[in-house]
Formats: C-alpha cells, structure tokens, sequence
C-alpha cells in the first residue's frame, strides 16, 4: 500500500499501479474561489507556463507557473480554464527542475487567493503551495507514473528512474529529512529597509488592531512594531481567514514575520504579506516560556530564533515606548472609562441583529450597581441563570456591529480579553428590552463599539496565557464554594451531634502545604470567619457514603457539573439496543471496514462491524483505534483486551453516529471514558495522527467532539477533636489523601480496596476493638448558599496526605 500520510517525504518514484491519494476529491478549476476549504480537494492540469526559479534565502525558492484544465482544448479562450500557481520552497525548486511545459500535474494542499493580475486567459484566483502539505503529482508520459514531491531540498534527478518500484517508508522519509540542510533564515533591522524588497523581520508590537473586513474578501490585521534601532513600522497582513492572522494578546507581544514586502504608504516605510507569508508571535514578558503561538501546522524555530525573542524581550523591558497596558478588572472600573478586561465568557444572547450580549466574570466585583440586561427566553447559549453570589460578579457586556460575527463563534467557558472597552452609566443606550428600567438609569452597562479604532475588538485567549492562569487563581475560590454548594446538596445537612471520642496515640497524615500555622480545635475553626486556613488534629467519627463505590462521580472541568457514574444495568440497555441495529450503514471515506466472528459467549451477535482510520492502517498501527459497530458491552469488553482505543458506534439514518453520552464513548483497557452531555457535539470524525506515536484517548475525544468527564472521589467526612465535631468535605485532594487516581479507583480492584482499607483503618466500623488514629489535617473554609438563601459556611480538607510519621502523644 502506497504511504500518503502526512510526514515530510523526500523525493520519490511510485508504481505504475500507484493512484491520488483516495482521500482527494477532484474539483475543477473554474470552482476555484476564496471561502471553501480545499484541504482534501485536488487539481489537474497541463503546464502551459513557466517561469525561472527565484532564490530568496538559503534554501528558500520561489516559481510561477501556469496550468490549463486537461479536459479544456488547448487554444480555448475560457478566462477560467486556466489559472496561476505559486510554489514555495523546495517544492518550486523540484518543480523547477523536474517538470516541463505540455506535462500534466495534480495539485493538492494550496490555499486559494486573489489574483493581483487577471489575464485574459487567467484565473480571478491563483494557488499558493507552500508548507509540508502542499504536493504536486506529476504524470510523466514518458514513463506513465506519478511522482510525488513535498519539500524535499536533497532530491536528485537521478532519483527518477521509471523502473523503481518500491516506496518510501515512514523510516527512510524521515532520515532523508535528517540529513536535509538546515534551514537558515536571515533577518533585517528595521532601520535597514529598503523599499521594493523582501524580507523576515522581528519585532515588538507597539500597537495592533484585532483583524477587521476588508474592502475585499480578506480580513485585514493592521500593527506596529519596533526594534533594537528604534525605528517604528506600520504593518498590514490581509488572509481570507481569521485563524491565519498572527495571535497577538497584547502590547509587548513579539511578532515574526517571513517574507514581508517593503513599501511606501503616505511618505512612510511600511510593510505588507506577500505569497508564503507566515506570522509567529511570542509573549513579550521577560521571564515567561518561549512558546511560538502561530495556527501554521509546520513552521522553523531553533536556539537563534530562541535567543532573539530573549534579546527583544530583555530590550523592551527597558524601554519608555510602550503604553502602559490599560488591562483592569471589574473591582477598579470607573464609569465612562475605556479599558481591556480579561475575563471568562459564561454565557450570551442575542439582543438585535446589531448586539449581543456577552455575561463575562473576572473573580472580582465592581463596586458600582450593575444594569440588569434582560433577554428572550430561550435565546441564552450558555446558563440562563446563576447563583445568586455570582450574579453579584457578573457584567453585561454589549457586544455591536463588526464585533457581533466574532461575538457570535464564541463560546461559554472561553477566557477573553476585550479591549477598549467603555463602562457606560444609565440604560437608555442599552438596546431592546432592557430600556424599560428608569430605576437603573445609573447603573453600569458595558460596551464594546462598533469599528477598531484603538484596537477595539475581542480576542480569544488560550489556556496557557499567563493572564488565563492568573484569572483562574483568582475567580477558583469562588468556583470552588459554588462547587461544593452543590456537593453539600448530595451529602445532605451534615449532622452536629459527637459521641464519646475515643483516643489514640497514633499520627498517620501530614500537611503538604506552606502554611506556618499552629494547630487549632474545631471549635476554634468554627468561631473563625469564613475564607481562612486551619490546621487541626483530629479523628475521623464516621463518613459517608458508606458505600464507598457511591464515592466515584463524574466532574466535567469545563461546566464544573458533577454527576453520579450511570447505572450499569442502564449501559448495558443502551449496548444492548445499538446492537440490535442492523440496518445499512456506509462507511465514512476515511475509515476501511470489515467484520469479525466471535464466539457464542460473551453473549451477543456474532457477527461485528469493525472500521479502522485508513492513515493508522497504512502506518501499521491497526490496533490502536477501532470503532466497533453492534457489540454488546460484554464483547466490547473482551476486544478492549487487543486494541488500545475501541469506540462503540451504531447506525442512524444509514450513518455511523456514537451511542448516547450516558454510555461510554471510548474504551481503553479496562478503563471507560464518559462524555459530559452539555459540553459536546458529538460525532464520528478521524483524529488527526500526523506525527503521534500513540493515539491517546484525549485526541480520540477531541477528534469525535466529545467533553470527556473526569473521575473524581467526594466523601463528606465528620471530624472529631476534644471540643467537639465538625463535617467536611473530601474532593479536590481526595488522590493526594489515598495516594491514588480516581481513574484508578474506577477500573482497578487494588485501588478500591486500598480505598477500603484505607477507611476501616481511619474510622473502623462499630464493634471493631481497633481504636481510631490521630490525624494532622488542613482545612479551609469558605461561604456559600443554602437551599433556603442563607448563608453557611463549608469546610474542606486540603494539603493532606496519608503518610508514615510516628506516634505523638495525645494533645492535653
């Protein structure tokens, strides 16, 4: 089987039975345009025009080439049956030399733009191929094979001889790719530009403005950046999708950009992306990783490229030339101020076709009363409400005009930084319902305005932004109270009531954490205000649930809902039904089908449908995903034994589709993976394994759209000292208590019984002449709601760990 996977191939000769990879579809070329994703499309065409090979770095080329449909006639006048190609690289280099005018060619991976010179016979659009996806497939007549070329700089002519009739392997690819020169980009000072020329630049960003329409069909990022030499350039990046513009957070950031032209833009030397233009940003904090954030699947950087972004930074820090950031919170806003806010997207609504509505949090409350936005019932994506101490610390945010598309792709649980954003008093700017409130004409509202002066617009942050990481330490206390307002509603109100306490000189926990505190009684903890840390020494009297299996629930992360592990007789109903289901069903064009017997036990049908990812198939790797059609759970059971991930699907309008999320979506080994419901959108999708050694259960999950649910233990414990009791919570460390996994737990007979153990000998059952054993433990308490509104307060444990330590008296 001829290898088209994703790795980097040098140069190579296929058989005469070789074919396109059946993953392409053929699309003509007057189809071509902007907008559709030609990912897996193709073009065939002969080669009516070359142009010489240009050099611009080391190892870097570019050529121009011109291709006519082949089902066109030669000397047609069609304005659309031939169009303009770009090659980048090594690619224009193997093309350059290997392919000649009357040949015909395939082309796949471009990107599609708009032609900045249209012919007579030419294209409105052009192709760009460039990167490690793009190929071109050359059908020689002289010897009727297909040769396939990526960027492949050690390639030789020798290397095309028709009667080699082997392929190239995983292997030999990537030594070829070993042994390739090492790219060598060279950069300009920006006071070194000279009009008319191309080059690679770095800079820090000294202003930008998120990417807004252009009067074409691009978007268009507008910046500024400087350097060492203090010269401050205008840049303009114009891409027909949003997720290609550079990903630029704030002020500071550093931006590296390859193959820019130098211009002339109102007396001012400027700078614009031309064809292979590729954008790499960094954050400009001193201090912080360098992690390269681009949306390019194959991009260079090495120690140079390391040590220039540590230069630029170092440099920057000393620097007057940056604005102060405008970034605030919600507790320092002042009315009528323009500020960015970070903060986490929870929910929103639509108000008009003109605004939306977008309640955000930051962790913080603004001092000044909030106006309430009231919406269309069943419009809200997201909760529609809250509970009453978040709604407390939540803003309404007015999202207008140009904003409104990007306002739209959001979603709830997305970290945002909105900048230039206005905090307005009174509501009569407010549109929609919400006007009819003259008590709350002074009450704040905030606006993101239309158009992008000042950089306005909204930018999604990623998890690893060191702003996110500082807004989650901030707003966790309060999702930790809400959290556990919730698990206090599953244990029930904790009893008040001690019995005679037994003692014992045993010590067998200890605190991890770095609090200097001195132990105190329980009855000191609850005379204490809420939102502080306890160490205390103490006894456990009993806990709950008695069954410890009821301990296990499932916690999604993105919502922080909690839910009991579905009945087993309930999964069992659900396998049962799906593999009752015979009707047809059409296998999806990535996937190789097949069936497999099994024996009469474990019970079910016999005969089973297997689909298996025709990229893993070609690379040998067969066995680490399969999807599994009409198995019952005994039998999914028994095959999780042979393949690392088995997914159980069934068929649905003649398609395969996953089974209901109160059933596992993924089997590993004895371990199940279950999906959270709200967070989903599940469907039955090819994960994307270009360079994976191991396909894990994360990137099944996020290739089938699933939210997987995170296992968790939550036992409520009644503590005991000689002042009296107090009940607690165990969940967040409950693996740093027991020194095991909650996964574990799940699938492992060991780590349920060490559980088991663990508990007897902590709190030994009545009856039992085993005395109960001292424990040194930190607690935190906090505040929340009960059912009723009324404040009460909850104590968790923390920072504690089951260990060795020696006895120590009994404290007096």
């Amino acid at each position: 089987m001829t290898d088209f996977g994703g790795d980097v191939m040098p140069l190579c000769v296929l058989s005469r039975s070789s074919q396109i990879p059946a993953h392409l579809t053929r699309t003509s070329i007057s189809a071509i345009c902007t907008g559709p994703d030609w990912t897996h499309a193709y073009i065939k065409g002969r080669v009516v025009h070359k142009d010489a090979l240009v050099p611009l770095d080391d190892d870097d080329f570019i050529l121009k080439a011109v291709i006519q449909d082949v089902d066109s006639a030669p000397n047609t006048t069609c304005p659309e049956a031939s169009i303009k190609m770009l090659l980048m690289g090594s690619l224009a280099k193997d093309f350059s030399r290997t392919v000649n005018l009357g040949d015909v060619v395939v082309a796949s991976g471009f990107s599609v733009s708009k032609s900045s010179t249209v012919k007579q016979k030419h294209h409105p659009y052009s192709l760009l191929l460039s990167g490690e996806f793009a190929s071109v497939y050359v059908c020689s007549p002289e010897v009727n094979s297909v040769v396939t070329r990526r960027r492949s700089p050690k390639a030789k002519v020798s290397d095309l001889q028709p009667e080699v009739n082997s392929v190239v392997t995983r292997n030999t690819a990537s030594k070829a790719l070993r042994e390739t020169k090492k790219i060598k980009y060279t950069y300009s000072q920006l006071d070194e530009l000279e009009v008319g020329t191309r080059v690679n630049v770095y800079g820090v960003v000294v202003f930008f403005k998120q990417p807004f329409k252009s009067s074409g069909t691009d978007y268009c990022t507008s910046l500024k950046i400087t350097d060492q030499s203090n010269q401050k350039i205008g840049c303009s990046i114009f891409l027909a999708k949003l997720e290609e513009h550079p990903k630029l957070f704030q002020v500071g950031d550093i931006i590296r950009m390859h193959r820019v032209k130098v211009s002339r833009f109102n007396d001012s030397i400027s700078l614009i992306n031309t064809f292979g233009f590729s954008a790499v940003t960094f954050d400009g904090t001193v201090g912080e990783p360098v992690e390269p954030r681009t949306s390019s699947q194959s991009y260079h950087f090495d120690s140079d490229d390391q040590r220039k972004v540590e230069e630029l930074r170092a440099w920057s820090s000393c620097q007057t030339l940056l604005p102060v950031p405008c970034s605030t919170t919600l507790s320092t806003v002042q009315p009528s101020a323009y500020f960015d806010l970070t903060c986490q997207l929870l929910a929103k609504a639509p108000i008009d076709s003109s605004c939306v509505l977008l309640r955000v949090w930051d962790g913080t409350r603004c001092p000044h009363p909030l106006l309430k936005v009231l919406v269309e019932p069943g419009v809200t994506d997201g909760p529609s409400s809250f509970s009453h101490e978040r709604e407390n610390l939540i803003a309404n945010v007015l999202v207008y005009d140009n904003h409104v598309e990007v306002a739209s792709q959001l979603k709830p649980g997305d970290f945002l930084r909105i900048y230039n954003l206005r905090a307005f008093p009174g509501s009569n700017k407010v549109p929609g319902v919400a006007c009819s409130h003259p008590a709350e004409q002074d009450h704040l509202a905030f606006h993101l305005h239309g158009g992008t002066t000042y950089g306005r617009g909204i930018k999604v942050l990623p998890q690893t932004n060191s702003a996110v990481q500082e807004l989650k330490r901030v707003i966790e206390g309060f999702i930790q109270e809400e959290d556990n307002s919730a698990m206090m509603e599953v244990w029930g109100t904790p009893p008040e009531s001690i019995n005679t306490m037994p003692m014992s000189t045993d010590s067998i926990t200890e605190t991890t954490c770095r609090h200097n505190l001195d132990s105190v009684t329980l009855s000191e903890v609850k005379r204490s205000n809420p939102g502080q840390v306890h160490h205390v020494r103490v006894q456990i009297k009993s806990y709950q649930p008695q069954k410890l299996h009821q301990s296990l629930k499932l916690f999604c992360d993105k919502c922080s809902t909690m839910q009991d592990l579905p009945d087993e007789d309930h999964v069992l109903g659900l396998f049962s039904a799906a593999s009752h289901d015979m009707g047809p069903c059409s296998a999806p064009v990535w996937a190789l089908s097949g069936q497999v017997q099994l024996p009469s036990e474990p019970a079910g049908p016999s005969d089973l449908s297997l689909y298996f990812s025709s990229q893993l198939m070609s690379e040998g790797k067969n066995k680490q995903l399969m999807f599994l059609k009409g198995a019952s759970l005994a039998q999914v059971k028994t095959l999780s034994a042979s393949y690392l991930n088995i997914v159980p699907v069934r068929s649905t309008g003649g398609q395969l589709t996953l089974l209901d999320l109160s059933a596992p979506v993924l089997f590993r080994g004895r371990r199940r993976f279950y999906g959270c419901k709200k967070c989903s959108n599940p469907a039955v999708r090819e994960p994307s394994v270009e360079g994976v050694e191991e396909v894990s259960g994360q990137l099944v999950a996020e290739a089938l759209g699933v939210e997987l649910l995170r296992y968790v233990l939550l036992l409520r414990l009644e503590l005991q000292d000689s002042s009296g009791s107090l009940d607690v919570l165990l969940w967040r460390d409950a693996e740093l208590f027991f020194n095991v996994s909650a996964a574990d737990a799940a699938s492992s007979q060991e780590a349920q019984n060490h559980i088991c153990q663990t508990m007897n000998s902590l709190c030994p059952p009545e009856g039992s002449k085993a005395r109960r054993p001292w424990l040194d433990m930190c607690l935190v308490s906090y505040q929340t709601k009960d059912d009723g509104g009324s404040n009460e307060t909850v104590y968790q444990i923390c920072h504690t760990t089951l260990s060795k330590a020696s006895p120590e008296p009994d404290p007096a």
